[in-house]
């Protein structure tokens, strides 16, 4: 299975300690240069080590058709760019991302997307974590935005599962 993510997923998931949840769900994901790039922010922050970003199942990959990456440029950031187009030469099976006008845009070119809040879903279903509730709220309080409604769409899945 190939999953390609952009930088916001993997960002959220490092910062309420989950990253792991990936390898676990994938074995690997594959993250665009750009990615990788805006990530190692965190690095220079000291909010993570250079160790997190440099395991051997996180694959980085340079994207072939910079063209179509930069007509995405005039509505999306580069990672989200580069991600969506990596994704598709790629024939990605997923696409890991969670803004809203980058998921219009992927299931537009008729991509399967997944965010944060479906990882830790599957992450429930596979017994990797306790509460997907609880996770919700540590992404809540990095300042992850989620609407109350899809909060509670989330918590009724939840309870299904």
């Amino acid at each position: 299975m190939i999953i390609v993510s952009d930088t916001t997923a993997l960002s959220n998931l490092i910062q309420i300690n989950k990253l792991q949840l990936l390898q676990h769900l994938y074995s690997e994901v594959i993250i665009p240069t750009s990615v990788y790039d805006e990530l190692y922010v965190l690095v220079d922050l000291e909010i993570i080590t250079k160790e997190i970003l440099d395991q051997d199942w996180i694959i980085i990959r340079s994207v072939k058709n910079t063209e179509q990456v930069n007509d995405l440029l005039k509505v999306l950031d580069i990672g989200e760019s580069e991600a969506i187009i990596l994704a598709q030469e790629l024939k990605a099976d997923y696409l890991l991302i969670d803004e809203k006008e980058g998921r219009l845009i992927a299931t537009k070119k008729r991509m399967k997307i997944i965010g944060t809040l479906g990882i830790l879903l599957k992450a429930k279903q596979k017994n990797l974590i306790k509460s997907v509730v609880e996770e919700m709220d540590k992404l809540r309080q990095i300042g992850f935005w989620i609407n109350d409604s899809l909060y509670l769409k989330i918590t009724e899945l939840e309870k299904k599962l």
